[in-house]
């Protein structure tokens, strides 16, 4: 399973990272630490915390607005798989994402729960790329 750093799953949140740490000093998320000591999160962890966020607010950060880009770099908190088709929902900060596409797409990506991934949107199209 995936592992994130405190910035990496700052950015994947949508805030700072020093509210990342605090966050985990608080108990909010749970970390354990790499060989070289640096604080990790799981991704499966993550991947809820991130969920739990997005519905209930970043807390004592402001939420800033600015145009997508159509790029939403975030996290999978979701894979339903069918015997064609494949749902993959991903939280990118406050913005919750789902694609459809097929099976042997998101296999071959790797998409699980906890993985990073961008959702790129092209009208009503969404592509996801694993980062």
């Amino acid at each position: 399973m995936q592992s994130y750093t405190i910035g990496q799953a700052a950015r994947l949140l949508g805030v700072s990272p020093d509210t990342a740490r605090r966050w985990a000093d608080a108990g909010r998320v749970a970390t354990h630490r790499d060989e070289g000591g640096r604080r990790l999160i799981d991704g499966r962890d993550l991947a809820a915390f991130s969920v739990e966020v997005a519905q209930n607010g970043a807390g004592d950060e402001e939420v800033s607005y600015t145009s997508a880009r159509n790029a939403f770099a975030g996290i999978v908190t979701a894979v339903k798989l069918g015997d064609v088709a494949a749902q993959v929902e991903i939280q990118a900060g406050p913005h919750r994402l789902v694609s459809l596409l097929t099976r042997e797409a998101a296999e071959e990506l790797g998409l699980e729960v906890g993985v990073q991934a961008t959702a790129r949107v092209k009208s009503t199209s969404v592509h996801i790329d694993r980062a």
